[in-house]
């Protein structure tokens, strides 16, 4: 794909032993591109933020930062007990102005560049399904991005994050498999609920009573993923004496 250069000054080295292993979505929350653009590359000086790529709503993509280096797009954030996600991570901004500006639709050309942008950063880094995740998810007290109305699913089919089952009758400690999964257990139950349903179950933000509520579906589905993401980890060598 076209990828055109477009140096940030906001970056820095991996902290040392930090591989990446993590794949972070994000919306840009601003009107344009051409602002987003500005912000990344250091036009706020009270705000210093970048990320490795920015894709534009036509689909055309902008490398900030080479992949080997440290972007500043995840803030305080953890997954999986990591909280240093930007020494492990890729981050992509996807423009879209985001919640503020009532979160409009992400048009089919960007999305198109997104998965192909994702499939290659995965191939390079052999990051997991698993391990493609929202800025809502790792930083779910301050973040929304990239919402409730991105194609997830979309990227899913296309071996690019993963998608939850349907129902299957398990119950579950929710707040157990929540943290299980990755998410923060420091962080208030139904925030997190609400995160993992942003992500997951968007249809629930049609239903605002269901929202962060850890019902059965939720439980049944959030335990799907976790099987899924116990599948993809690679399995310890078989030591046993032959």
């Amino acid at each position: 794909m076209n990828i055109v250069d477009a140096p940030s000054p906001n970056f820095g080295p991996r902290a040392e032993g930090k591989k990446i292993k993590y794949l972070i979505l994000h919306y840009t929350g601003v009107e344009s591109a051409f602002e987003a653009l500005r912000l990344l590359q250091g036009g706020d000086k009270d705000h210093q933020v970048s990320a490795h790529y920015l894709v534009d709503e036509d689909g055309a993509v902008s490398r900030l930062v080479a992949e080997e280096m440290r972007a500043w797009h995840a803030g305080k954030s953890y997954w999986e007990g990591e909280t240093d996600i930007n020494s492990c991570s890729i981050g992509i901004e996807i423009q879209n102005a985001g919640h503020e500006f009532g979160l409009p639709a992400f048009p089919e050309a960007q999305i198109d560049a997104v998965i192909e942008l994702c499939r290659g950063i995965m191939a390079r880094h052999k990051i997991l399904p698993c391990h493609v995740i929202a800025h809502s998810d790792i930083a779910p007290e301050r973040k929304q991005d990239p919402g409730e109305l991105f194609p997830w699913k979309k990227l899913a089919d296309a071996g690019i994050g993963q998608w939850p089952e349907p129902g299957t009758g398990e119950e579950g400690d929710i707040d157990k498999i929540l943290t299980q999964f990755g998410y923060d257990p420091k962080v208030d139950l139904k925030t997190r609920v609400t995160a993992f349903q942003r992500h997951f179950m968007p249809e629930v933000f049609k239903m605002p009573e269901k929202v962060g509520v850890g019902d059965p579906d939720t439980v049944q589905k959030l335990q799907s993923l976790v099987k899924k993401k116990l599948g993809q980890r690679p399995k310890a060598p078989d030591c046993r004496p032959k």
